[in-house]
């Protein structure tokens, strides 16, 4: 395997990171195929080291300013920073990449962590960023939307009692708190979708190196939040009924490859999550494979929405959690050949 970095191609700007438009897949097809012809690009079915990318969560939704629940971290730019680095980095190393994974929260307007959701006693529904407890629940400061039972095919004491669990889970298993959160990623809608810039980068990498992307769809239940793509944050109802069963056929998958790189949105919240999940998978399993993970740490960003919410501090420490557990923290602009063990690891 050659680890020297591939040039970036013409056809990528990086001052369009942050712009709506249409990919223009026949185009780039062809380039890819010309890429790969002057670049001697093996087939992804050939690597002797097979290494996958999980992008979390790479959508519109997330990564465009003005967009719903853009993620600007501290500095304003967090996202669009972060995806002008996640392309570069995928054309860069095109050549040693084998997968892309992504993940893609998707949601509707009816579930548990949308305004519609609740009303107050005057009912009125809850603004955006407003923190959910199970006093809240308890003391009906906050009340289940009666008017959404029907579509959601549960009667509303059931749904009541859901909640008063639901919190209560999210409190005893150390999660945030139940957030309502801006209406984002619609099913249906141009948030949803992959950033345009990333969508571009990940079709060429797929022509260039025969290797289809397995997309992991998230979040679609509406009764529980999923920032995780293995499972939800909590995955019973009050009944312990089931609602979202873990994935651990994705475990498998990924715990297969020689090396695991993640990055995407949002450090505190779906990557920091993903990543926990990852890391409990690992130890139930097998501890040494902690060091095939590597989380690109300049390609993700904290939820801050200045003067209301900022979990930069928590994502800081769930990255150093994940370091101390012997995961590898790097840099997408730093060469991959300086990384730590990848291609010992990946056996190169």
């Amino acid at each position: 395997m050659k680890a020297e970095a591939l040039p970036i191609p013409n056809h990528f700007d990086p001052d369009a990171v942050d712009e709506i438009r249409r990919v223009p897949y026949e185009d780039l097809a062809r380039s890819a195929v010309k890429w790969t012809a002057e670049h001697q690009i093996q087939p992804a079915s050939e690597d002797e080291s097979r290494i996958c990318l999980v992008a979390v969560d790479v959508q519109n939704t997330f990564c465009i300013p003005e967009f719903e629940l853009y993620v600007g971290g501290r500095s304003g730019t967090g996202a669009v920073d972060d995806n002008r680095r996640l392309c570069e980095f995928i054309y860069r190393n095109l050549h040693l990449i084998t997968q892309v994974v992504p993940t893609m929260d998707t949601h509707q307007a009816m579930q548990i962590f949308h305004s519609i959701f609740f009303i107050d006693e005057n009912g009125k529904h809850p603004a955006p960023a407003t923190l959910i407890t199970q006093e809240d629940i308890v003391q009906e400061r906050w009340r289940f939307n009666d008017a959404l039972s029907q579509n959601l095919e549960r009667s509303p004491e059931d749904v009541r009692r859901h909640l008063e669990h639901y919190t209560g889970q999210l409190k005893d298993r150390g999660k945030y708190e139940l957030t309502v959160w801006p209406y984002h990623a619609m099913l249906g809608g141009i948030g949803h979708a992959i950033v345009p810039a990333v969508e571009e980068a990940i079709f060429f990498h797929t022509i260039a190196r025969y290797s289809q992307p397995d997309i992991h769809i998230k979040g679609n239940h509406p009764l529980t939040e999923h920032y995780s793509v293995f499972g939800p944050e909590v995955a019973t109802d009050s009944a312990n009924k089931v609602l979202v069963q873990k994935d651990e056929g994705l475990f498998r998958k990924l715990v297969d490859f020689d090396a695991i790189l993640i990055a995407g949105q949002a450090k505190s919240h779906c990557v920091a999550w993903t990543i926990s999940d990852l890391l409990d998978n690992i130890l139930l399993h097998d501890e040494g494979l902690v060091e095939k993970v590597y989380l690109l740490e300049d390609c993700t960003s904290a939820v801050v929405i200045p003067g209301v919410l900022d979990y930069t501090d928590e994502a800081d420490a769930a990255f150093h959690r994940f370091r101390e557990a012997g995961m590898h923290v790097v840099r997408a602009t730093e060469a991959m050949r300086n990384w730590p063990g990848i291609f010992q690891k990946a056996g190169s």
